[in-house]
């Protein structure tokens, strides 16, 4: 007797994720994992400190307000008036989610009508797509598109959206627009000019902007972010989404907030109050305490908004040139913590890998089974028509600290540089955690400024470098 009860029309062909195909490959502790966006490297200790102090609060274990906590929401506005120029009303303007995530799917499920048409552009975001379907709207694909590149490196900023396509992908029924800056997975800083195209379109065709922009503060030298809701015309149509963890590095906090206009984010405080109804209050108190610490000091380059990305924009430097120097041809991210790269130059023979999947996939489930490294597919962020445009991309991760390659390094009689490093680490380690503070003030000091950064950056690239060179040309 077949069993009656099967899934919704709404989730039907959704079953299909990169993130638990590759999340299951990677949990093998032998496998390196620069594939997904997961940080190892610890957040600001006054971020933990505020969460344990949090804690012992009785009344912070307890709900708190379902549309978010009020110190939080309070300073978040601060925050964003500061940024956007404009008056942000902490009830009515902002609601605090469960991660990025979680102000995506308010927003779509609060905006979005069955048979809508929503402009997302490629590659995208995995989750966009599936949450326009489960609203029963339909995607509708822009490519960013790679001008043509010279030398041996590439930007992310060569890569474009075709003004005169995109205006082709409006019209009557297009309900919104999908923003990505700074994009993932290629790391575009989309520059005002650009913007200035989609909000024209926005505002000609009376379409909202749901703008991810999760990494708004990992931008490097040379660029600037620009809220598209600041452009005229566009605060009263874009729903603007941030994340903690992005923000400070604690991804496992899963709080996320989507800020715009009244008429807007009451839609979705509706999708809120009957789902999740609320976030867990001891993690937006320690939140908001870290924000209002780093708001104090705006002015003050030490502040975490901004450090953060100059700590990552020499990891991003370095990765790029081990690439580089194994013949690949990287896509410098101008903003972000991902890099795609093209891998068709290493000419792996693949021809025993499974036929009916695109060549990324193949070649990542090759370098997983061979190399004991992963990374991520970046088909697995298109829509079936632009698969080949991008099918010869794989996304890497570089927000990853000085011990990632300590814990797996594989026996290779190459690994010398690793192993030398390591033996320094074991040094510096050996210092900091004993008991001659006096020793710690004359040496560590020096240990830091002259190995820290080889650590933080060259180490735990050091297996790339080697799984890249090893591989066949």
């Amino acid at each position: 007797m077949a069993f009656k009860h099967k899934n919704t029309k709404r989730i039907e062909g959704l079953d299909v994720n990169v993130w638990v195909e590759f999340t299951k490959v990677a949990a093998d502790p032998s496998i390196v994992n620069l594939g997904q966006g997961l940080p190892d490297i610890s957040p600001p200790s006054y971020v933990k400190e505020e969460l344990a102090k949090a804690a012992t609060v009785d009344r912070l274990n307890q709900y708190t307000r379902g549309f978010g906590h009020p110190l939080l929401v309070k300073t978040l506005s601060q925050i964003y008036e500061r940024v956007c120029g404009r008056k942000i009303d902490p009830y009515t303007d902002i609601l605090v989610t469960v991660g990025g995530y979680g102000s995506l799917f308010s927003a779509i499920q609060g905006l979005i009508e069955e048979g809508d048409e929503v402009v997302i552009i490629e590659p995208f975001f995995d989750c966009y797509v599936p949450m326009v379907k489960m609203a029963g709207a339909k995607p509708v694909f822009i490519p960013l598109r790679n001008k043509t590149a010279i030398g041996n490196s590439a930007s992310s900023a060569d890569w474009i959206l075709d003004p005169t396509e995109l205006a082709r992908k409006f019209n009557s029924r297009t309900k919104a627009i999908i923003l990505n800056t700074p994009h993932n997975p290629i790391g575009k800083v989309f520059t005002k000019e650009e913007l200035q195209v989609i909000a024209d379109l926005c505002i000609k065709y009376d379409t909202l902007c749901i703008s991810d922009e999760v990494y708004e503060w990992l931008v490097y030298k040379g660029n600037k972010h620009i809220k598209i809701a600041t452009l005229p015309g566009m605060w009263e149509r874009t729903i603007t989404i941030g994340s903690a963890g992005k923000t400070y590095s604690v991804t496992g906090w899963k709080l996320g907030w989507s800020i715009g206009p009244q008429h807007l984010i009451k839609h979705l405080q509706v999708v809120q109050q009957n789902t999740l109804y609320t976030c867990p209050t001891p993690l937006q108190e320690a939140l908001a305490q870290a924000l209002c610490i780093d708001f104090k000091r705006m002015d003050d380059p030490d502040c975490y908004f901004y450090s953060l990305s100059r700590e990552l924009e020499s990891k991003r430097n370095r990765m790029a040139q081990l690439l580089q120097g194994v013949g690949l041809k990287p896509v410098i991210p101008d903003g972000g913590y991902f890099m795609i790269v093209d891998v068709s130059a290493l000419n792996v023979d693949l021809s025993d890998m499974e036929a009916n999947q695109h060549y990324d996939y193949k070649f990542v489930k090759w370098m997983i089974k061979s190399k004991k490294l992963s990374a991520i597919p970046l088909t697995a962020f298109c829509g079936p028509e632009t698969k080949k445009q991008f099918e010869k991309y794989i996304r890497f991760c570089f927000i990853k600290g000085m011990d990632f390659l300590f814990l797996h390094q594989q026996p290779n009689s190459l690994l010398v540089d690793a192993t030398q490093h390591r033996s320094k680490t074991l040094q510096y380690k050996s210092i900091t955690h004993g008991k001659d503070h006096k020793q710690l003030d004359l040496f560590g000091r020096k240990m830091y400024s002259s190995l820290m950064l080889q650590l933080l950056i060259v180490n735990y690239m050091a297996l790339l470098a080697v799984t890249l060179i090893t591989m066949p040309h």
